[in-house]
């Protein structure tokens, strides 16, 4: 059910620049799964790794992957990821965690934003993922 042969990657569109580290388009037939942002709280609520962006990152990808199974999904069902840091310097940090959750050959499309800030200063990333499992 979770397979990701249901999906289709086109990493390099025509007349598209190819993508390094991600999917340009990612599409594919099914019921479409909607993550809010995930931030670095542990089932209680409390910040893991204050200002640590790896340690941030393994707890916002955790976070995710409960969300994904949540909805019957994996993340082989993830078509997009956003990405929201506050500081653009902390996505080499987030790319290595990503990559233990994806498959590297068939990375999702995504986008990454640095803000000026997230709700709480200790943080700083938020993921939100969308996804398309097989009905």
């Amino acid at each position: 059910m979770n397979s990701d042969t249901h999906l289709t990657h086109i990493a390099a569109p025509a007349g598209v620049a190819p993508a390094t580290g991600y999917t340009h388009v990612v599409t594919g037939p099914g019921q479409w799964v909607a993550i809010s942002g995930q931030v670095s709280l542990d089932e209680n609520g409390e910040v893991v790794g204050p200002g640590d962006p790896e340690v941030q990152a393994r707890q916002v990808f955790e976070n995710l992957n409960r969300c994904l199974a949540a909805a019957g999904a994996t993340f082989a069902d993830v078509v997009k990821l956003s990405y929201f840091v506050t500081d653009v310097a902390y996505l080499p940090a987030v790319r290595a965690v990503r990559d233990l959750y994806v498959d590297v050959e068939r990375r999702p499309a995504s986008s990454a934003v640095q803000v000026v800030a997230l709700y709480r200063p200790e943080l700083v990333m938020e993921v939100e993922a969308f996804a398309v499992v097989r009905p």
